[in-house]
C-alpha cells in the first residue's frame, strides 16, 4: 500500500483529478473545463458525455503529472456538483438528455404548483429541503415528462437516474454499480433524511419510479471497481460525497458547531449540528453532512447561488476585468465614499430568501461609479450574503457557544482583500487553510480512511493547518450602516414583498 489516493472533483465548470500522496499532500493535478449550455432563459445544461471525457482526461493527466501509474493508487474518492442530474439508458449508458444543472430554474412552475397544493411542509419535514428548482427531484420529473418516451421507458426499467457521482460510478465500473452516497441523495427532494431511505410518498408526488434511483451508501463505502481498460489497472472507489459535504470533511469540521464556507461559483456554508437534525425556522436547509459507519451527522446549510460567478460576470459579461484574480486589486481602488450594492440574483436568490423570480440589480450608482466600484460591490455581495446565512444559523441553532470562526475554501479565498472584507462584515475571524483544495481532500480522506491508509477522524483533524487568520477590523457603526444598505437593496430586489 502506497497511501496514494486519487480524488475526482467534478465541478460546475471543470473536472479535476488530484493525486494525494501518503502524507496527504498534492502530488499531481489534471483539470479540464467543459462547455456551459443555456438553451433558454434561466436554463443551464451540461453534456454528460463531455463531463465523462473531461473526467477521464483529468485522471490520466493527474497520474502523469504525479509520475504514477494507476496501479500505484490505493483508492479513489469522488466529489461532485450535487444537484445536477442525469438520466441514462441502462443498456448503453447513453444519456437521454443533457444534464440539468443545479443552477437551472426551469422547474420553478412545478415547484410553485406543489407549493400551492400545500406540499412544501411535507417535503421539508422529510428531506430538510424547500421546494425550489435548485434540487434534483423536480429536474428528474421534468425529463420524464418532456423527453419523448422517457416515462414509459422508465416504468419498463430501461432507464437509470442519478446525480453526477452516480453517472460517473456507472461509467467507471462499466455499468456494474448504480450507487450514490447519503449526502447526494439528501439533495434530491426524494430522500427521507431521518429514516435514510428513498421516500415512496415523495416519489409518488413527483412521479419518479424508484427503480430509476441508485442504492444509497455511506460516504466511505464500497462503490465498485473501475474497469481496467480505462486507466490500465482496476481501482477501488471507496469514497463519495457531494462537493459541499466533501469540503466540510476536508476542513475537518467533525465537531458540532464547526462551520465552513466554500466560495466557488456559488457559496455554501455548512454548520455541523452532530446527531441533532435541526429544523430551520429561518429558511435554511437541514441536510446530511456525512454518514460514516451507518451513523448520520447532520448540518444546517445556507446556499448562495452566485459568489465567484459574480466575478465571472464582471469579466465575461460586463468586460470590466481581464482576469478574475484582478477583482480584489480593483476593488481596493474603489472610492470609499460611494455606497454601491450589487444584489447578484442572476438566477434568483438562495437562502434565506429562496426567491426564484428575483433578478440581479445594482443600487447606489453615481456619475463617478466605475469598474472599481463594481468590483468592490461584487466582492462585498459575497460577504453580505454570508452574513445573512450566519445570522439565520445563529437563530436556528442555540447549542453553539463562543464566537464563530469560519473556515473557508474555494477559488475566491486566495484574495486577501475579499477575506478581510468577509471578516469585517461577519465581525468574526476567518481561517484560510494551507490546502485550499479541501473538496478534493475530503473525498480523498473518505477513500483513504476506508482503505486503511489514511488516518481516522481525530488524527486527520489534527493535520489541518492554518495559512492565515483574518480578524475583523471594521468598526461597528460602519458595519451597521453597510448592512442596512445591503438589506434595503435586497428588499428592493425581491420579487415577492
Amino acid at each position: 500500500m502506497t497511501g496514494n489516493i486519487l480524488a475526482i472533483d467534478q465541478g460546475t465548470t471543470s473536472s479535476r483529478a488530484i493525486v494525494f500522496d501518503g502524507a496527504m499532500k498534492i502530488a499531481g493535478v489534471g483539470q479540464n473545463e467543459f462547455a456551459q449550455h443555456y438553451p433558454a432563459s434561466g436554463w443551464v445544461e451540461h453534456d454528460p458525455e463531455e463531463i465523462w471525457e473531461s473526467v477521464v482526461w483529468a485522471v490520466k493527466t493527474a497520474l502523469k503529472t504525479a509520475g504514477l501509474a494507476a496501479g500505484d493508487i490505493d483508492a479513489v474518492g469522488i466529489t461532485n456538483q450535487r444537484e445536477t442530474v442525469v438520466i441514462w439508458d441502462k443498456a448503453t449508458g447513453k444519456p437521454i438528455h443533457n444534464a440539468i444543472v443545479w443552477q437551472d430554474r426551469r422547474t420553478a412552475p412545478l415547484c410553485a404548483k406543489l407549493k400551492k397544493r400545500g406540499l412544501e411542509p411535507k417535503f421539508t419535514k422529510k428531506t430538510g429541503l424547500l421546494l425550489d428548482p435548485y434540487f434534483s427531484g423536480t429536474k428528474i420529473a421534468w425529463m420524464l415528462d418532456k423527453v419523448k418516451g422517457a416515462r414509459r421507458r422508465a416504468e419498463r426499467g430501461e432507464l437509470l437516474a442519478g446525480t453526477i457521482d452516480s453517472f460517473l460510478i456507472w461509467r467507471l465500473t462499466s455499468g456494474k454499480v448504480h450507487a450514490t452516497d447519503a449526502t447526494n441523495a439528501s439533495r434530491t427532494l426524494l430522500y427521507n433524511i431521518g429514516e435514510n431511505r428513498w421516500d415512496d410518498e415523495l416519489l409518488g408526488i413527483l412521479g419518479v419510479p424508484k427503480m430509476l434511483l441508485p442504492e444509497v451508501k455511506d460516504c466511505a463505502d464500497d462503490f465498485g471497481i473501475t474497469d481496467k481498460k480505462l486507466f490500465g489497472a482496476e481501482l477501488k472507489i471507496l469514497g463519495v460525497a457531494g462537493d459541499q459535504q466533501a469540503a466540510t470533511i476536508g476542513q475537518a469540521c467533525f465537531k458540532p458547531g464547526m462551520l465552513k464556507s466554500t466560495y466557488g461559483t456559488g457559496c455554501f456554508a455548512l454548520l455541523n449540528t452532530g446527531a441533532d437534525m435541526v429544523r430551520s425556522k429561518n429558511r435554511l436547509l437541514t441536510t446530511i453532512a456525512y454518514r460514516l459507519n451507518g451513523k448520520t451527522t447532520y448540518a444546517l446549510e445556507g446556499s448562495i447561488f452566485i459568489a465567484g460567478a459574480a466575478v465571472q460576470w464582471l469579466r465575461d459579461g460586463a468586460k470590466m476585468i481581464a482576469k478574475a484574480a484582478h477583482s480584489g486589486e480593483l476593488a481596493a481602488k474603489a472610492d470609499p465614499t460611494q455606497s454601491v450594492y450589487l444584489v447578484p440574483a442572476f438566477v434568483g436568490l438562495g437562502a434565506p430568501h429562496w426567491d426564484a423570480e428575483a433578478r440581479g440589480a445594482i443600487f447606489g450608482l453615481t456619475r463617478n461609479s466605475g469598474p472599481a466600484e463594481f468590483a468592490r460591490a461584487a466582492l462585498e455581495s459575497v460577504a453580505y450574503q454570508t452574513r445573512d446565512l450566519l445570522d439565520a444559523m445563529k437563530k436556528d441553532w442555540k447549542s453553539g457557544s463562543g464566537k464563530t470562526v469560519l473556515r473557508v475554501d474555494g477559488g475566491m479565498v486566495a484574495s486577501d482583500w475579499t477575506m478581510q472584507c468577509l471578516a469585517d462584515i461577519l465581525d468574526a475571524p476567518v481561517d484560510r487553510p494551507t490546502i485550499l483544495e479541501t473538496t478534493a481532500l475530503g473525498a480523498a480522506w473518505l477513500a483513504g480512511s476506508k482503505a486503511g491508509v489514511w488516518p481516522k477522524e481525530a488524527a486527520f483533524a489534527k493535520a489541518w493547518a492554518l495559512d492565515r487568520r483574518f480578524e475583523p477590523e471594521m468598526d461597528e457603526k460602519t458595519r451597521s450602516v453597510r448592512l442596512k444598505g445591503w438589506r434595503d437593496a435586497v428588499r428592493r430586489t425581491l420579487s415577492t414583498k
